[in-house]
């Protein structure tokens, strides 16, 4: 039977974490694409070390699945990424809850993520589902920007 296990990220998971970008059925990012956009396994990786990208990993059998990370500063979800294979396991939904419950500890009452506007993409109906609310406003990409009201 397949262990799974879920953990505080690492800075040595950087890499993984962008090979893992790249493999997502939705919203998939190329190690050039993060590049460009001023994210290597390098920044990635200090984020982690120094507490401003907070995040957390899933494991199967030791080998990363998953993760979900926030911005520290702002209660921005920023990523929640899985690979095809462990999807519809509640898995994704277990990443984003470790990091909602570590973002109430740090004292935050509200959250946001922006979020695809499409309701044919899996993602419009997964956070909406967990009870994130749209705002009402979009991010420069087109994407809504959904909140969650979580008590401190």
């Amino acid at each position: 039977m397949p262990q799974l296990s879920f953990r505080p990220a690492l800075p040595d998971d950087a890499p993984s974490c962008i090979r893992i970008r790249g493999q997502t059925r939705e919203n998939a990012f190329s190690e050039e694409e993060l590049r460009a956009l001023g994210i290597t396994a390098a920044t990635w990786s200090a984020g982690i070390r120094d507490g401003s990208c907070p995040g957390y990993v899933a494991c199967m059998d030791g080998r990363m699945i998953g993760y979900c990370f926030g911005d520290r500063d702002t209660g921005e979800i920023v990523v929640l990424a899985l690979l095809p294979g462990h999807e519809g396991r509640g898995i994704g939904k277990t990443l984003l809850g470790l990091v909602v419950q570590d973002f109430r500890r740090r004292g935050f009452e509200r959250l946001f993520l922006a979020c695809a506007s499409d309701p044919g993409v899996r993602s419009h109906g997964f956070y909406r589902h967990l009870g994130w609310a749209p705002t009402g406003t979009q991010d420069e990409a087109g994407d809504d920007i959904l909140e969650l009201v979580i008590a401190a």
